[in-house]
């Protein structure tokens, strides 16, 4: 298979590679999936060619990501995704909590919206400073 790219979409497609195998691999530890790291070094191994010799690295005979490419903003962006999905799962468990396990229905879905919105917005406001636990501590 051959893909033509302009050197921008190149440098596009490292950011998305980058980011794909940190999903696929970040919390995987000792288990991670090497089909992804053999991709990602593939598509790395590209990048002297396409004079971006900066952002990879030669590692253990291994082409990966240099130091300089995981510094230069790709984790702000990553960071930036993992708050909204945060924030916005968060706000869907408390809206179904709230609404007493009763089933998503679509006479219900309004009223399971409206409750993720308020609590989106509380969030938008507030960040997690008005959520409290009830560690149950006596």
């Amino acid at each position: 298979m051959n893909i033509e790219l302009t050197d921008q979409q190149y440098r596009y497609l490292l950011d998305l590679v980058y980011i794909g195998n940190w999903v696929m691999n970040s919390t995987r530890e000792n288990d991670r999936i090497r089909e992804y790291d053999q991709v990602e070094s593939l598509i790395f191994s590209y990048a002297p060619t396409c004079g971006m010799r900066k952002l990879a690295e030669r590692l253990d005979g291994e082409i990966i990501p240099s130091r300089a490419f995981a510094d230069g903003g790709i984790h702000e962006v990553i960071a930036d995704y993992e708050d909204v999905a945060f924030y916005e799962i968060l706000a869907e468990e408390m809206a179904l909590r709230d609404m007493d396990g009763e089933p998503l229905t679509r006479e219900n879905y309004d009223q399971l919206m409206e409750r993720i919105d308020t609590y989106l917005d509380e969030f938008d406001a507030h960040g997690t400073d008005h959520i409290s636990v009830d560690l149950g501590e006596d």
